[in-house]
């Protein structure tokens, strides 16, 4: 049995994931209904339905709950107490469990770690209890990272030394925190994945991504790594999504570090930003497979046509004017993606554009003169 297309899809969240979910189940025949607390946003703006209320309104989730079929999500900070909800009344995927681990990175190291999946080294700090006890001096040097709704490098502080602890945990307002070794890294690497119920799991293929100031930047398709890293880090995500048991389109981050061994920094029960290449260079896009997922269809082929390179349009490109778009567009093999944000902020996403090409030398050359003649 599968879901038809025709009937009404529900989406948590109305951002750009968001956004992208909709036009991919638009395409197949579906209508979405998107719960968002904004008035507008760019999901919610090309639903056939927006819900405008809290995300554990109850009377909305019952509404959303009655008129879709299945739900999902577009970000991880979506209360698991509103997918067990929905539960009751239609299929959820991803369910409530996976996404309360992942959006949660105190939970999310402990799942890891006690799964003998390899991570960072790490300490939890619930408390200014756990700052005066004795910390591991080989931790430092350290990133300080806020447990829960941090993103893009928000919620993040970098530590030297023990002393300066305190004032730094006070500055992320004293809430739960982990503190992990800053370590010197080769490349950082994400594997898209998507499961279903029958634990069939296909992949995307591997990009190498290039983060600004904590924000994703570039994301180069294949990542020019050897196959044993490729393939290690595959098998790690893998077992991650059936340890989790998550149904739906998974991304988790790696670390790769200068001796090649493979860390897990993170997991995203949902599409991911480095995945956004898809879009157009792969046969099916990682929303299109969180469509079929969630509908219970077969997965579509994720093989690559092209090479590709993604880079990240964020607001400051706003600064002087309206970029001048026709800097992306003259180049025959780029594409550009625009969310429909209402207004540029400083390091806000608001958009990508994917170059493609025969080789990713040849793409990644091609992106880097569309980004100088963006940027003029």
């Amino acid at each position: 049995m599968y879901i038809r297309p025709g009937t009404m899809l529900g989406m948590l969240g109305g951002g750009q994931l968001g956004r992208m979910f909709t036009m991919a189940a638009q395409q197949m025949g579906y209508r979405v209904t998107v719960l968002d607390p904004a008035a507008e946003s760019p999901a919610a703006n090309i639903a056939e339905r927006h819900l405008q209320a809290d995300y554990l309104d109850y009377r909305a989730l019952d509404e959303l709950g009655s008129t879709c079929a299945a739900v999902t999500i577009e970000f991880e900070n979506v209360p698991a107490q509103a997918l067990r909800y929905l539960a009751q009344r239609c299929i959820v995927s991803p369910n409530a469990e996976s996404v309360s681990i992942a959006q949660n990175r105190i939970l999310e190291k402990q799942f890891l770690m006690e799964n003998g999946f390899p991570v960072v080294p790490f300490v939890a700090i619930r408390s200014e209890k756990d700052i005066s006890r004795k910390i591991d001096a080989s931790l430092f040097p350290c990133i300080l990272k806020i447990s829960q709704f941090g993103y893009d490098g928000k919620g993040q502080i970098q530590i030297e030394n023990t002393d300066i602890l305190p004032e730094r945990f006070a500055d992320l307002g004293s809430r739960p925190c982990v503190l992990e070794k800053r370590l010197p890294l080769a490349h950082e690497i994400s594997v898209i994945l998507a499961r279903d119920n029958h634990n069939r799991i296909t992949f995307f293929p591997v990009p190498e991504n290039r983060h600004v100031k904590g924000i994703l930047d570039t994301s180069i398709v294949p990542a020019g790594l050897s196959d044993k890293i490729i393939e290690e880090a595959c098998e790690i995500a893998r077992q991650v999504a059936i340890r989790l048991n998550y149904i739906g389109v998974l991304c988790v981050e790696f670390f790769v570090l200068n001796n090649d061994q493979v860390l897990v920094n993170e997991i995203a029960p949902r599409p991911h930003n480095s995945g956004h290449y898809s879009l157009d260079a792969c046969i099916t896009s990682q929303f299109e497979q969180q469509v079929r997922v969630l509908c219970g269809l077969p997965h579509g082929s994720t093989k690559q046509v092209q090479a590709a390179v993604m880079i990240n349009i964020l607001g400051d490109l706003w600064q002087n004017d309206e970029p001048a778009w026709d800097q992306i567009l003259r180049h025959s093999q780029a594409k550009l993606h625009l969310y429909g944000k209402r207004e540029a902020k400083p390091g806000r996403k608001m958009g990508h554009f994917t170059v493609l090409a025969d080789s990713t030398e040849e793409a990644f050359l091609q992106a880097q003169h569309i980004r100088h003649d963006l940027q003029s």
